[in-house]
């Protein structure tokens, strides 16, 4: 059992590092669809 740990340490490690991957990768793709800012123009400034 002692040698197994190690694989078993670092298993549980590269799962939780998928999963943040995962969640990240899903945050950034919805982040960057911006549909509500779609027809959005930016004003522009009067000069003087």
């Amino acid at each position: 059992m002692q040698s197994n740990t190690i694989y078993i340490v670092l298993g549980v490690v590269f799962a939780i590092y998928i999963a943040i991957r995962i969640t990240n990768k899903g945050k950034s793709s919805a982040r960057k669809s911006r549909k509500f800012m779609g027809d959005y123009e930016r004003k522009t400034k009067k000069e003087d």
